[in-house]
C-alpha cells in the first residue's frame, strides 16, 4: 500500500515536505487558524485517530455491512465528519482526517493525519477477526510513523509527531461485549471491576508506547453512559435497578469505574512523562447533562434512538438511513449506543473551549492544548 513510486519522486517529496515541515515546526512557528469568529495560533500540525464507532462510521472497516449485520449498519447520522474528532480537527484548522483504508500512499495525506479507527473496535483482542482491535490500529500507527521517518528523516519526523495530536477513544465495545457475553461475565477473575482495571491498564500501556514514539499531545476520551443507551434500556427496561430516567445504574457504575480509574492514571502520567500533555475528556458527565436536562440543550427525546427498531429503538440498530426519525437533532441518541450529530457538536464545543459545559476535558481544553508547545 505504501509503495514508493520512483527515486526522483521520493527525493522531490523529501526535499519539499522536509523543507516545509522544518520551516513550520523546527523553527517553532505557529500557524494562525480562524475558528469561532477569531484567529488563534495553532501548534497542532496533524491528528492521528484511534478508536471505535465514536470515530468511524464503518467506512474504515473492510466489509463492514456484511460482517456487522446484527449491529447498526449506519452507526452515525451522516459521514464520519459529523463525529467528535473530525469536528475538533476542524476547530484546530486541520483538514478532514482521512480513514486509513482510503489512503493512497501520498505523503501529503500522512502529514495531515490518519484515522485508524474502526467501528466496534475493542481494547482487548476480539474474538471475531472481523473487528479491528486497539493493538491492530496501534500497529498501523507505528507503521505510519516509520514511513514518515523514512521519507522525512528522523529529526523532521520527530518534530512532526511531537506537534501532532493523538486521539484515543476506546472501551465502549469492550464493556458492551462484557455485558452481553455470558462467557466473559462468568470467567474467573473477570468480574466487572477487574475487567475495567484490565482495560485501563491496556490504555495506559498504549499511551506510554505512543510517548516512546515521540507523541507528546494525547487525548483519551471517556466512555458514554451505556446504562442510558437505547440498547441497554431496551434489554433491561423491566429492571428494578434503574434511576428515575430508566438508566441502568449497574452498567453506568462500570463505566464510571473505567473513566475514574483512567483519569487517575492519566494524572500520574502527566507527572511521570516529561514534556507530555495527556488530556482526559469526561463525555460521561456531558452526556448525563444532556440526558437529564434535554430541553435545556434543544432535545426532546433523551431515551429513544433516532434510527433503530423495537423498544427505545434499541432492539435492532440502524439498518438504513431511510428508517431514521424525521429530525435527528431532537434526539440525544442516534442508534444503539452512539449519539447524534447535534450531541457531538455540543461535545466538541465543550471540549474545545468549555462552553456550554466547562471542564469536561481535563486538565486543559482542546483549544489550550492546540495553542501550547509541548
Amino acid at each position: 500500500m505504501w509503495l514508493l513510486e520512483g527515486k526522483s519522486w521520493v527525493l522531490g517529496t523529501i526535499y519539499y515536505v522536509g523543507l516545509f515541515v522544518m520551516m513550520n515546526l523546527c523553527n517553532g512557528n505557529e500557524e494562525m487558524v480562524f475558528t469561532n469568529g477569531s484567529w488563534w495560533p495553532s501548534s497542532v500540525t496533524a491528528m492521528y485517530i484511534l478508536g471505535d464507532s465514536s470515530v468511524d462510521c464503518g467506512d474504515n472497516t473492510p466489509f463492514y455491512p456484511i460482517l456487522h449485520q446484527n449491529l447498526s449498519l449506519h452507526p452515525c447520522n451522516g459521514s464520519d465528519q459529523t463525529l467528535l474528532p473530525q469536528l475538533l480537527a476542524k476547530k484546530m484548522g486541520l483538514q478532514y482526517v482521512k480513514p486509513f483504508y482510503s489512503q493512497n500512499g501520498s505523503i501529503d495525506d500522512l502529514l495531515n493525519g490518519v484515522n485508524f479507527g474502526a467501528a466496534q473496535a475493542t481494547i482487548m483482542y476480539p474474538r471475531s477477526r472481523s473487528y479491528q482491535s486497539l493493538n491492530q490500529q496501534l500497529r498501523q500507527a507505528f507503521e505510519t510513523i516509520q514511513l514518515l521517518q523514512l521519507q522525512l528523516g528522523q529529526d523532521t519526523a520527530k518534530s512532526l509527531i511531537e506537534s501532532s495530536l493523538f486521539y484515543l477513544s476506546f472501551g465502549k465495545d469492550d464493556l458492551i461485549n462484557y455485558l452481553v457475553d455470558d462467557e466473559y461475565a462468568t470467567s474467573p477473575g473477570y468480574d466487572g471491576l477487574n475487567f475495567t482495571r484490565v482495560l485501563v491498564d491496556q490504555m495506559i500501556n498504549v499511551i506510554e508506547n505512543l510517548y516512546d514514539a515521540n507523541a507528546r499531545k494525547i487525548v483519551c476520551m471517556g466512555i458514554l453512559p451505556l446504562g442510558c443507551s437505547p440498547s441497554v434500556m431496551s434489554i433491561r427496561y423491566n429492571s428494578t435497578v434503574g434511576d428515575k430516567l430508566g438508566c441502568e445504574n449497574d452498567v453506568n457504575l462500570l463505566v464510571l469505574e473505567y473513566n475514574t480509574r483512567l483519569e487517575q492514571k492519566i494524572v500520574d502520567l502527566n507527572h511521570k512523562m516529561q514534556g507530555a500533555q495527556v488530556i482526559f475528556c469526561d463525555t460521561y458527565r456531558a452526556m448525563m447533562e444532556f440526558i437529564f436536562h434535554p430541553q435545556a440543550y434543544g432535545f426532546s427525546d433523551a431515551k429513544s434512538a433516532c434510527c433503530g427498531i423495537g423498544k427505545y429503538g434499541g432492539t435492532k440498530g440502524c439498518l438504513s438511513p431511510d428508517m431514521a426519525c424525521p429530525r435527528a437533532s431532537s434526539h440525544v441518541w442516534w442508534d444503539l449506543y452512539n449519539p447524534t450529530e447535534a450531541v457531538n457538536i455540543l461535545l466538541a464545543n465543550s471540549a474545545w473551549s468549555g462552553n456550554p459545559l466547562p471542564s469536561i476535558c481535563r486538565p486543559i481544553t482542546f483549544k489550550a492544548l492546540g495553542s501550547s508547545s509541548y
